[in-house]
């Protein structure tokens, strides 16, 4: 009898970003391989990032390598992995990339990790978030972020950013990735300060960890033990949807990858 096909997961990450294909390779199950293409990211250099027009950025050389490459080598689904691009776009970012990126990826299905944490929320039950974001993130990304989650019919958030430690004061926010902040993030920390602004928030019902780029995954199963609720993560909500594209009947450990492998699309 012959094995059944391997699930193979393609992503799209920016240049400097080793965080999502690390989560994903880590919790992927064993029958599941993942392909990562880079593209530069859009960001000019020492300023805040407020958005990309969504054909403009499917239309990027990278971009379009990455879509033809990982087409090509056989991907079952490609998922761009850049979620402040669908903040600040909204909903119609993720339509627009997603028609514009289809016509490089020689028919393998594309999404956007916004799109994947859309059917996350919506699979888990969740309206009540409380949003952690990254330390990079700034002012435009928490309102873009709501706005985009409002649009989702998610009008009731609490929102917290992760603190560095004070050797990082000097660097401007949105500087602090390209400078390193990410290699320095413990899970013991962002369990710590999640955990104490969740109980000092009103009535959230889960945690929602929107950017890709911020190193959680090592707190998912420790903060899902002690507060009860559901935690979903940018990558976490990659494979997850991924997986439910290409390979329905596999799943990584729910208790270590989180409660959301144990659901399903609604």
């Amino acid at each position: 009898m012959t094995a059944p096909a391997a699930a193979r997961l393609g992503i799209l990450v920016i240049h400097n970003d080793p965080v999502p294909e690390t989560e994903i390779w880590r919790m992927a199950p064993d029958d599941v391989s993942v392909h990562t293409a880079r593209f530069e990211c859009p960001r000019p250099a020492d300023t805040e990032y407020v958005g990309s027009p969504a054909a403009a950025l499917a239309d990027t050389p990278d971009v379009v390598r990455g879509l033809d490459q990982l087409g090509r080598l056989g991907a079952h689904s490609i998922a761009l992995c850049f979620g402040s691009s669908s903040f600040f776009g909204g909903p119609a970012f993720d339509t627009e990339f997603i028609e514009a990126a289809g016509a490089h990826a020689h028919g393998v299905r594309v999404h956007t990790a916004a799109t994947a944490i859309t059917a996350a929320l919506q699979a888990s039950g969740v309206r009540r978030p409380l949003l952690v974001m990254p330390p990079w993130f700034t002012e435009p990304t928490f309102r873009a972020t709501e706005e985009y989650l409002g649009k989702l019919g998610i009008e009731e958030t609490s929102l917290v950013q992760f603190q560095l430690g004070p050797e990082w004061d000097g660097i401007p926010r949105y500087n602090a990735f390209d400078e390193g902040a990410h290699w320095t993030i413990d899970p013991t920390d962002v369990h710590q300060q999640v955990a104490k602004a969740f109980h000092n928030a009103p009535r959230p019902d889960s945690v929602l960890v929107p950017g890709s780029g911020f190193p959680s995954l090592g707190a998912v199963a420790s903060l899902e033990q002690e507060l009860g609720v559901p935690v979903i993560t940018s990558n976490q909500a990659v494979l997850w949807y991924g997986l439910q594209l290409a390979a329905p009947e596999s799943a990584p450990d729910a208790t270590t990858a989180g409660s959301l492998f144990r659901r399903r699309f609604t």
